[in-house]
């Protein structure tokens, strides 16, 4: 790996030098074990540690099959599939790698014993297989995990709805949190310049997530004007959902957890905020067994009196069973409710009176087509959209960042340091880099 960074590093090395590197036999990677799946058995989801169950250790590098890329990962970043991953949760991964291995001799490769995770990365193309054009050795990328197959007609409409359609390093091996990945080369895209690596690798999943279920015809259908409850909206997807709806017209209604999140909001713009610790809501009694439906209606009453008496256009939910009654609830007639993640509980209860009577609609929305990728990282790339990147980790303490996202113990997005020794290298576009500096660091430091 030593000559494939000096040759990352050097800045003049050419396509033929990047064909010409020998890969390495294995690389170091995160990955969970399949006869560990069991270790957290008796346990609640809060008391889970993913430093115990997230292993750093040398893989075998796969084979390179048509149409895939080798990608030297200088950079990656915490999801929360990473954690659901890493804590067996809701069901083990090692599931969808047994189903994805029985389709073909392909597809066979990624069931192993082990399960290299993370779907985001920045990085360097270092070998592409047989029928990829479009992309060559040493050119610089990030990727979107969107993994399809496309042999059926299901998915040619919007990718989303292949019926192979799976998350790569989550529903596939071979992930970003690693010093190598291996992806389908239609994930591949070109890398902000103006951005590091770790910067460049933190936005992928979350941001073109957020762009799908808000601004997408596919999602939202967000239009200039429309008041949109933003949940966690200093968090990874929020962080996003927050920025689309200020430069898409819109007002967001931001919900944080503690004034520090709430700076942040205020920090991109947004004026509406509702801080839920400290206006107290609880819309579940103490056992988690029945909501409160008063407390949706004092909620209610709080976005309105902060949007001069109207209700909200567009929920942008994604914590899940702990809101969604009252994210139902005080969706104006007619709007919309789209939903995804689940991160308090996926099992999600709501008074469908008022759903049904007001003609509200709920749209479910996971991660992104190809086109609402590219749409996204292109906004990026112009700045009009920046990253929410907050705190950097190496590889080797991926347990740590991992725990850090799953107790909420972070703002914005969590990066990690791979093949790149340090943070703030990778950029080549310095003068667009000085016109959004502010923006780019907002998240960091807090």
């Amino acid at each position: 790996m030593h000559n494939i960074l000096e040759a990352i590093q050097s800045g003049d090395a050419t396509s033929e030098d990047f064909a010409s590197l020998e890969l390495p036999e294995s690389y170091r990677a995160a990955f969970v074990k399949k006869d560990e799946v069991d270790m957290f058995e008796g346990m609640t989801s809060k008391e889970k540690d993913p430093r115990k169950s997230l292993h750093v250790d040398e893989v075998p590098l796969p084979e390179l099959g048509p149409g895939e890329a080798f990608v030297a990962v200088m950079a990656s970043a915490i999801n929360y599939n990473t954690v659901w991953t890493s804590i067996f949760e809701p069901v083990s991964t090692f599931g969808f790698l047994e189903r994805y291995g029985r389709n073909s001799e392909l597809t066979k490769r990624h069931d192993l014993p082990y399960h290299v995770v993370g779907s985001d990365l920045s990085g360097v193309v270092l070998k592409t297989g047989p029928g990829v054009t479009k992309w060559k050795p040493g050119d610089r990328v990030v990727a979107h995990c969107l993994s399809v197959e496309l042999e059926g007609p299901d998915g040619h409409n919007d990718t989303m709805l292949d019926t192979e359609q799976r998350i790569w390093g989550f529903e596939t091996n071979f992930g970003g949190l690693a010093d190598v990945a291996m992806v389908k080369a239609n994930q591949l895209m070109p890398k902000p310049e103006h951005l590091t690596w770790e910067e460049a690798a933190s936005p992928g999943l979350v941001n073109c997530t957020a762009y799908r279920q808000l601004v997408s015809k596919n999602g939202g259908d967000m239009k200039q004007g429309d008041n949109v409850l933003i949940w966690g909206a200093s968090g990874g997807l929020g962080g996003f959902a927050t920025q689309y709806a200020l430069n898409g017209g819109a007002t967001p209604v931001c919900v944080v957890s503690n004034e520090e999140k709430a700076a942040i909001a205020r920090s991109m713009g947004a004026e509406l905020i509702i801080n839920r610790s400290e206006e107290g809501y609880k819309f579940w009694n103490d056992e988690g067994t029945e909501q409160d439906p008063r407390e949706w209606k004092r909620f209610g009453a709080r976005i309105r009196e902060l949007t001069g008496g109207e209700d909200i256009d567009i929920v942008f939910e994604h914590p899940g069973r702990e809101t969604f009654g009252a994210s139902v609830f005080v969706t104006r007639k007619g709007g919309t409710i789209t939903t995804c993640a689940s991160t308090s509980g996926y099992m999600h209860e709501y008074d469908n009176r008022y759903l049904w009577m007001n003609l509200k609609r709920i749209i479910s929305s996971h991660f992104a087509n190809y086109r609402e990728s590219w749409e996204a990282n292109r906004l990026i790339a112009k700045g009009k959209i920046h990253p929410t990147l907050s705190k950097t980790y190496t590889l080797d303490e991926v347990g740590q960042a991992s725990l850090d996202v799953h107790q909420n113990a972070h703002q914005g997005k969590v990066g990690v340091l791979c093949l790149s020794p340090e943070e703030g290298l990778g950029v080549l576009d310095h003068e667009m880099r000085a016109q959004h500096e502010t923006a780019i660091n907002r998240f960091r430091g807090v």
